[in-house]
C-alpha cells in the first residue's frame, strides 16, 4: 500500500493543514523542492515518510489533532499517521543550504530567481547546535556564489567547523573532478553530486553553463573513497526523458557503484508549465531502479545523510519499497 500511496502523494506534491496549529512541525527551505514556498511538513505512516509542501490549493488535507497526530485525507481515503518534527529542513538531520543564491540558471530551479544570502560559518554552527543532539546527521548543500572552486573551499571550512559534533556529514555541491579527494581529506562521510538529467542532451538544455561529465567523473572517483552505498546522484524524473533513457542512466550509475536518487519533478523555475510525473510512472521507475540496485548489490538504506536517509521526496528502495 505505501509505495502506491507515496507515489500519488509525490505527484500531488502539496497538502493543506486544518485542525490544531502545527507550527512546530513545519520546515522551511532555501533550496530544493521547497525553496521560497510556505514551508512543508513530513507525514509519516508506520515509520515511512513523505514530504508535502504547504498550499491552500492542494488536493491533500492534513487534519492535525495535536501532538503531531494527523489524518491525511486524499482522493476519498483517510490515513492515520503523524507529523514528524524537522531538525533543520527534514527529520533527524541538520540539512542546511550554505549559499542561497547561484550564478547558474538551471531551468527547473528557483534559487537563482529568488536569491538569498550566504550563511556565515558562525550562523551555521549555531543552527546545528540548536537541534543537537536530536539529530543523527549533518547535510550540506549550496548554490554557487562566484564559482564552483570558491564554493567548495567555503564548504570545506564549514565542514571543519562542524566536525566537533561527531556526526556523519554529507555534502552535495557541484564538483570538479578533484572535489571528492578534497572532501574526503576534510573528513566528509558521504557525497552527492547531481547529474540532474537522464541524458547529456537534456542537461545541456536544462543546465546551461555546467558540465555533466565533470559530475560523472567526480562520482566515479568518489566510490573508492567513500565506499559503495555512500555516493549518490539526484536525477530528476519528468524533464522530457523516456523511460528507456532513465533506465539506461540508472544502469550506468549503479554499474559504477553510485546510487541514483530519482526525484519526481516539482515544476518551478522556468518549468511552471511542466506537469509532475504520473504516480504510475513514479512507481514503475522506482521498481526498475530497485531491480537494478539489487543487480549490483547496492542498498540505499545504508545511507547516513542527505536525501537517501531522509526519503521525504523520493521512493527509496530498502526504505519505501
Amino acid at each position: 500500500m505505501w509505495p502506491e500511496l507515496k507515489s500519488r502523494l509525490l505527484n500531488a506534491g502539496t497538502a493543506y493543514l486544518t485542525g490544531v496549529s502545527a507550527d512546530d512541525y513545519i520546515a522551511r527551505s532555501r533550496a530544493g523542492p521547497g525553496a521560497g514556498k510556505e514551508g512543508s511538513v513530513f507525514f509519516s505512516l508506520d515509520g515511512r515518510r513523505v514530504r508535502l509542501a504547504l498550499s491552500d490549493k492542494s488536493r491533500v488535507e492534513l487534519c492535525h489533532f495535536g501532538d503531531g497526530k494527523v489524518v491525511l485525507r486524499f482522493e476519498g481515503e483517510e490515513y492515520c499517521g503523524v507529523l514528524e518534527k524537522p531538525g533543520l529542513h527534514c527529520p533527524r538531520q541538520a540539512y542546511l543550504t550554505i549559499t542561497g543564491s547561484c550564478i547558474f540558471q538551471c531551468r527547473y530551479c528557483t534559487v537563482w530567481k529568488n536569491p538569498g544570502p550566504r550563511r556565515s560559518i558562525e550562523e551555521i554552527d549555531a543552527m546545528v547546535a540548536s537541534v543537537y543532539p536530536d539529530i543523527d546527521a549533518i547535510s550540506l548543500t549550496s548554490g554557487i556564489m562566484t564559482d564552483i572552486h570558491e564554493e567548495e573551499t567555503y564548504t570545506i571550512e564549514v565542514v571543519r567547523r562542524l566536525l566537533k559534533y561527531h556526526l556523519p556529514i554529507g555534502v552535495s555541491i557541484y564538483p570538479d573532478p578533484h572535489t571528492p579527494f578534497r572532501l574526503k581529506d576534510a573528513r566528509v562521510s558521504e557525497v552527492k553530486f547531481n547529474l540532474e538529467t537522464a541524458t547529456d542532451e537534456l542537461f545541456s538544455v536544462m543546465c546551461p553553463g555546467l558540465c555533466r561529465e565533470d559530475a560523472l567523473v567526480a562520482l566515479r572517483a568518489a566510490v573508492p573513497l567513500f565506499g559503495r552505498n555512500h555516493v549518490f546522484s539526484n536525477i530528476i524524473l519528468g524533464l522530457g526523458e523516456t523511460d528507456e533513457e532513465m533506465t539506461a542512466c540508472i544502469e550506468q550509475l549503479c554499474q559504477d557503484g553510485i546510487i541514483p536518487v530519482i526525484r519526481p519533478l516539482t515544476p518551478g523555475g522556468d518549468l511552471h508549465d511542466f506537469q509532475p510525473p504520473q504516480p504510475s510512472r513514479i512507481l514503475a521507475i522506482a521498481r526498475i531502479q530497485r531491480s537494478i540496485l539489487q543487480k549490483y548489490g547496492l542498498d540505499p538504506s545504508q545511507a547516513l545523510t542527505m536525501c537517501p536517509a531522509c526519503t521525504g521526496c523520493d521512493l527509496i528502495f530498502g526504505r519505501d519499497l
